[in-house]
């Protein structure tokens, strides 16, 4: 599935994300955790950050400067309505240039919707975003090697993808980023999250 199919079926889910991921502490304690690593509280980055904004606020209350990026349009009117004050990017991660370094980027259960040859150079280029010492947080599957599957979420149909968690390792590693965490947090399921540094 393409970026731009996945905007759409974004879209149609935007208002019910909103109402019901708010108040959500889905991923705020990984959030929190990949915070922790940090030493500079500059800009931030939520790539796919939905409408409800609550990593948003997160980020706010530890004193960072977070922006939003996401594909779906319904989405970011919806983010922009809730945070004005908030800078926000209706982007596919895919074609967009990060504007500056990054102090902290979230990635949270948004790039695993790419494509598996987008896969790779989307974690560089997020890789290449932070400032030294920067911590990025994302999530994929977390099979042995590289796999495409589907299912569908409210309704609407979802394609996901990994390379692999020792592929998505090397990849971090070749771009000067450590693993700090690394965790199936819903095991059995097969979703992980990784907790790298820029060093």
């Amino acid at each position: 599935m393409e970026p731009n199919d996945t905007s759409a079926r974004y879209d149609q889910i935007a208002q019910w994300w909103q109402t019901q991921h708010q108040d959500s502490t889905y991923g705020i304690a990984q959030l929190e955790r990949a915070i922790k690593f940090t030493f500079k509280q500059h800009a931030a980055l939520d790539v796919g950050c939905g409408s409800s904004g609550r990593f948003i606020n997160s980020l706010s209350q530890h004193g960072f400067q977070p922006e939003g990026l996401d594909i779906s349009r319904e989405m970011i009117n919806l983010a922009q309505r809730l945070h004005p004050e908030i800078t926000f990017y209706r982007e596919d991660i895919c074609d967009w240039q990060p504007p500056k370094l990054y102090s902290l980027i979230a990635a949270w259960d948004s790039t695993f919707h790419l494509p598996l040859n987008r896969q790779a150079p989307t974690i560089k280029k997020l890789c290449d975003a932070l400032e030294p010492d920067g911590v990025l947080l994302f999530t994929c599957g977390g099979g042995y090697t590289s796999s495409e599957i589907s299912g569908a979420f409210q309704g609407q149909e979802f394609e996901y993808s990994t390379l692999g968690v020792d592929t998505f390792l090397q990849i971090l590693a070749e771009h000067h980023c450590t693993c700090r965490h690394l965790e199936y947090d819903q095991y059995p399921e097969n979703h992980v999250y990784i907790i790298a540094q820029k060093t």
